[in-house]
């Protein structure tokens, strides 16, 4: 069973505010995205990883992150689409060798485990589909244009969702096909699967798995990275 990784990178960055793509700021003296990709360099479950890039950032991979720290797994650099959903079609799309199952992650969550990326590709033997998300803590409520709150949801039945999101490659890439052959807009890589209307099993994420967004996302990572060192 071969498993392959496609690691989201592409992305401008534009709400952290930054003059570099997030993926490139220093966390613990490493890029972000590093600091991802060795997490996915040292699971034993991914036998390759695909990243995908913005056409622009391809010197600043290649001089400071390629180069510098080796990654033996990473098979091929593929290039970004104007949308995330673009994205994940040219990385599925590249995949050249024979391949089950696909493991679809954002750059910017660094705190992913090895061990919960190993659990959702085990599962797989069961599941056709799984994403992670943990329950909503805040009540949720839904507000106009004008800024008035329409209403109020149900909190015990909401999610929030996480990567890595883990398919069988056949139905993943015929999910994407599909979607965007009919012009679908795509909030995740498993809405492509609900479009499909196949079933999309969610596990319990982690609270410490965070995407890095904002310059408030890059303290709290920090502050992490801090926590965990403390553990060791």
């Amino acid at each position: 069973m071969r498993v392959v990784a496609i690691i989201l990178a592409g992305g401008a960055g534009k709400r952290m505010g930054a003059p570099t793509n997030k993926q490139f700021l220093l966390l613990d003296d490493k890029p972000i995205i590093v600091n991802t990709l060795e997490i996915f360099e040292e699971c034993r479950a991914i036998h390759d990883i695909y990243l995908v890039v913005n056409q622009k950032d391809l010197p600043i991979l290649q001089e400071e992150i390629l180069e510098r720290y080796k990654f033996s797994k990473i098979s091929k650099i593929v290039i970004g689409g104007r949308l995330r959903q673009d994205s994940v079609r040219n990385g599925l799309e590249a995949i050249d060798c024979k391949c089950d199952i696909v493991v679809i992650h954002d750059g910017a969550r660094p705190f992913v485990s090895p061990s919960f990326i190993e659990k959702s590709v085990s599962l797989m033997e069961i599941y056709d589909a799984i994403i992670p998300a943990i329950p909503v803590k805040e009540t949720i409520k839904v507000v106009s244009k004008e800024g008035f709150v329409q209403k109020t949801l149900e909190r015990n039945s909401l999610w929030s969702v996480q990567t890595p999101q883990t398919f069988k490659y056949d139905l993943i890439i015929k999910a994407y096909r599909d979607g965007m052959e009919k012009k679908l807009f795509g909030y995740d890589d498993a809405t492509f699967i609900e479009y499909l209307g196949k079933k999309v099993k969610v596990i319990e994420g982690s609270p410490f798995n965070i995407k890095i967004t904002t310059p408030e996302d890059l303290v709290i990572a920090k502050g992490l990275l801090s926590y965990f060192k403390g553990m060791i």
